[in-house]
C-alpha cells in the first residue's frame, strides 16, 4: 500500500506561504538568502518564528546540501531534514514528505524552502544539464527540445494546433497582468505568441517559461495546531507521486504522462473528483505542459486539452481557473517552480488573491513536474468547508 493511504486526509495544514525576492534580485543575492529570506516570510505568515521550526525541507539546482545550508543559515535545530532532488516537482513531493513526519511525530513545524538565482548568474540562460549517451551527442537543445517533441506528437495524433499552444500563454498573460509581482506586465495575443521567434519548434519563444531569480516558502503543521495560529489554514486533502522516466526517449507514450498515476493518487486520497476542483495551478515550463497535465489529471478527455484551453477556458472570466498567478509563462520561472505553484493554491484558498482571486474557492491542485516529463507529483488543498 502507497504511503498517502496511510496519512490522514486533512490532518495537515500548510499555515504560512511567501515568496522571497523575484525576478532579477539584488547584486550579490545567493540562492541560500532567497530560500532564509522566504522562510522568515512565511513565518511571519503564520506567527510562527525561528525558533519554532524543527522540520527543515529545502531542494535546489544551485545549493548543494540545500536543506543543511538552510538550516546552517538561519541556526536552525531541526529533529528532521530532507534535501530530496527529483527535479521541479519535488516541493509537491516534500509535502508528502513533511506531512508523514508531522503524522509521525518526527518534527511539528515543518518548512519547506527553495530559492534561485538562476537569471542573475546565467543572464537569462537555461543552466547547463548532464550527458546522455543517447541524446547528447546529437546536440538537441534540452530540455526544450524534449517538450518540442512531445508538443509536436500531439499535434500529430490529436489535431492540437500551434493556436491551441498559444492560447495557454495568452491566458497565463492575462492572469499575469492581474498579479502585481508578476514578471510580464504587457498584454499578449495569439498572434504575437505564434509570430515570436521559433525556438524548437513547434515552439516560439512565447510558448517557453521565463528564466528568472527568485524562490519561496510554506510551512506546515498539525491540522490541530492550524486552527489557533494567524491565517486560515490550506488543510493537505490529498497527495501523489509518480515516476515516468528520466530522459525523453524513454518515454512510453509522448502524449501521457505519470501525472495520471499521481493525480489518481491524491484524488483518490482526498475523496475527491476533477469536478470538486475550483482552482488548478500546473507546473507550465511550455505551454504543452497545461494541455498535457488538464487531461492527464482528469479535467478533460486525453486529446482535448488543445481546444478546451481555447477561447479563453483557462483565462480570467473561464470556467476553470488555470495558473492564476500568470504561470511560469509570465509570473515567474525560478529553475524550479514547483513551490510557486503552493504559494499560489494557499493563497487563493485563503482567499488572498485580490484581483486575480477565484470567487468561492475551497479546493485547488498544486501539481509539479521534473526533469522532462519524468517525475510527477499533485496535492490537493482546502478550506475548512472542503475538510468537511
Amino acid at each position: 500500500m502507497s504511503a498517502q493511504h496511510h496519512l490522514q486526509r486533512g490532518g495537515v495544514a500548510i499555515v504560512g506561504a511567501a515568496e522571497s525576492d523575484l525576478g532579477e534580485v539584488a547584486p550579490g543575492m545567493t540562492p541560500v538568502d532567497l530560500m532564509a529570506q522566504a522562510t522568515c516570510r512565511a513565518l511571519a505568515d503564520c506567527g510562527l518564528t525561528l525558533a519554532d521550526v524543527d522540520g527543515v525541507f529545502a531542494s535546489g539546482v544551485q545549493t548543494r546540501m540545500a536543506s543543511v545550508a538552510l538550516t546552517e543559515y538561519l541556526r536552525l535545530k531541526p529533529r528532521y531534514q530532507d534535501s530530496s532532488f527529483n527535479g521541479g516537482s519535488v516541493f509537491e513531493t516534500m509535502v508528502g514528505h513533511a506531512a508523514a513526519a508531522i503524522q509521525l511525530g518526527l518534527c511539528s513545524v515543518a518548512v519547506i524552502a527553495y530559492g534561485s538565482t538562476q537569471r542573475s548568474v546565467s543572464g537569462g540562460l537555461v543552466g547547463i544539464r548532464g550527458y546522455d549517451p543517447l541524446i547528447t551527442p546529437f546536440g538537441p537543445r534540452m530540455p526544450i527540445g524534449a517538450y518540442a517533441l512531445a508538443a509536436s506528437r500531439h499535434m500529430h495524433e490529436f489535431g492540437t494546433t500551434r493556436e491551441h499552444l498559444a492560447e495557454v500563454a495568452v491566458a497565463a498573460r492575462q492572469w499575469a497582468l492581474l498579479n502585481p509581482v508578476a514578471w510580464e506586465k504587457k498584454p499578449l495575443t495569439v498572434q504575437e505568441v505564434l509570430s515570436s521567434r521559433i525556438v524548437s519548434h513547434p515552439f516560439t519563444l512565447r510558448d517557453c517559461c521565463l528564466v528568472t531569480d527568485g524562490g519561496g516558502a510554506v510551512v506546515l503543521v498539525s491540522a490541530e495546531r492550524a486552527r489557533s495560529l494567524r491565517k486560515p489554514p490550506a488543510y493537505v486533502l490529498g497527495i501523489g507521486d509518480a515516476v515516468g522516466q528520466l530522459e525523453i526517449h524513454s518515454m512510453n507514450d509522448l502524449t501521457t504522462t505519470c501525472a495520471v498515476q499521481s493525480g489518481q493518487r491524491a484524488f483518490e486520497m482526498a475523496r475527491l473528483t476533477p469536478k470538486d476542483v475550483d482552482v488548478v495551478e500546473l507546473y507550465d515550463a511550455f505551454t504543452i505542459n497545461t494541455i498535457l497535465f488538464l487531461e492527464d489529471l482528469g479535467f478533460v478527455p486525453k486529446g482535448e486539452g488543445g481546444r478546451f484551453v481555447s477561447d479563453g477556458r483557462i483565462a480570467p472570466g473561464g470556467e476553470l481557473p488555470v495558473n492564476t498567478n500568470g504561470g511560469g509563462l509570465s509570473y515567474g520561472h525560478p529553475g524550479m517552480y514547483g513551490l510557486q505553484l503552493l504559494i499560489e493554491a494557499v493563497r487563493q484558498v485563503r482567499g488572498e488573491c485580490g484581483e486575480r482571486q477565484v470567487g468561492d474557492c475551497n479546493v485547488a491542485v498544486a501539481h509539479g513536474n521534473g526533469g522532462t516529463l519524468s517525475s510527477q507529483s499533485t496535492v490537493i488543498l482546502g478550506s475548512e468547508r472542503a475538510l468537511a
